[in-house]
């Protein structure tokens, strides 16, 4: 199973993947939507803030970069998306969406 198709990949229904882009810094006039760019960050929020139910990501797309988060309902599934996420900055999002999680179910 493909993490961009897995169950757990949502938050209160809604799929989160891929997430809704912001502009940090670079171009205004860009839009990005989808799997596009190449993921350059993993960040959690605050320690204060828990159970870990988000991961706050950063792409670069274009010369620009931008931030996204993920929202989950399971915090065990939201940990290890986190380490998978680590584990492929570097990768485009379209790779990453593509890759196999089935041993997470």
């Amino acid at each position: 199973m493909q993490l961009r198709c897995h169950p757990l990949m949502n938050y209160r229904g809604v799929r989160n993947w891929p997430p809704v882009w912001t502009r940090l810094r670079g171009a205004e006039h860009r839009h990005p939507k989808g799997e596009v760019g190449t993921l350059r960050e993993v960040r959690w929020p605050p320690i204060e803030v828990q159970p870990f139910d988000r991961i706050f990501l950063v792409i670069d797309f274009e010369g620009s970069f931008y931030m996204g988060c993920l929202l989950f309902e399971d915090p065990a599934f939201c940990i290890q998306v986190e380490r998978l996420l680590r584990a492929h900055c570097g990768r485009s999002l379209e790779y990453i969406g593509g890759l196999d999680v089935s041993y997470t179910l």
